[in-house]
């Protein structure tokens, strides 16, 4: 850890990839010592919800302690509530099967210090551009939750504009390593993930700025951009 998180309140657009609107995010961060909550949650238009809450140390380098995931609405195939303990080791899975009915699957795994469910955009922030590659572990719901690796590695600069100012971004690469001899176990759950994208804008203090991927396994190709409150015209007053 290089940079410490603080207190945010951030405003995200999802997009499709023809680039239409299907949802409104917001980023709640709040840190108390050296503990933070941050809670990254969509309201989509069609009232699906994508609703993440991660509690982390920062304490050196950053540690989960807990994480809640739930994706729930029409546009997500299979709603999906994760919970992880990091202390515990316990990680329940709470999804619906075909028949309407919520199935529940709890396991003890035994969960590594380097878990970034909910720390990926922090994890990205801290790593050093020139780093060939960084593996941190995952768990995902399959819908029965798994441990994989996943491998972060930069691709370069890309320039963007703000406001007709322009600027540049590191483009990372998150592969999702399903482990196996030759990923074998990627047929077990349909396929092998695709990549996510991530761009970050360096400096001082390092930020967010874009991501490109699913948010769930098997899903459309979503983009996720900071954006910025729009203000009415304000009436004329006359004189």
């Amino acid at each position: 850890m290089r940079y410490k998180e603080g207190t945010v309140h951030g405003f995200l657009a999802l997009r499709s990839k023809e680039g239409r609107v299907l949802a409104v995010g917001d980023l709640f961060q709040v840190v108390r010592g050296d503990q933070v909550t941050s809670r990254l949650l969509f309201r989509f238009k069609d009232g699906s919800v994508d609703d993440e809450t991660s509690v982390f140390s920062q304490r050196g380098n950053f540690q989960l302690i807990t994480d809640r995931h739930i994706q729930k609405g029409p546009s997500f195939p299979i709603p999906i509530d994760l919970s992880i303990d990091v202390r515990s080791g316990q990680v329940t899975v709470r999804s619906t099967g075909k028949d309407g009915k919520e199935e529940v699957k709890s396991e003890y795994l035994d969960l590594p210090t380097d878990l970034v469910n909910g720390l990926i955009l922090s994890v990205a922030k801290n790593i050093l551009p020139e780093t060939p590659e960084t593996k941190v572990s995952m768990v995902v719901a399959t819908p029965k939750p798994r441990l994989v690796k996943v491998a972060i590695s930069p691709h370069g600069e890309e320039p963007f504009s703000l406001v007709g100012s322009r600027r540049k971004a590191m483009r990372f690469v998150l592969k999702i390593e399903l482990g196996g001899v030759g990923g074998v176990v990627a047929p077990l759950i349909g396929k092998a993930p695709p990549e996510i994208q991530i761009w970050i804008i360096g400096g001082k203090a390092p930020a967010f700025v874009r991501e490109e991927g699913p948010l769930y396994q098997g899903g459309p190709v979503w983009t996720i951009q900071l954006t910025s409150p729009v203000w009415p015209d304000l009436p004329r007053s006359g004189f």
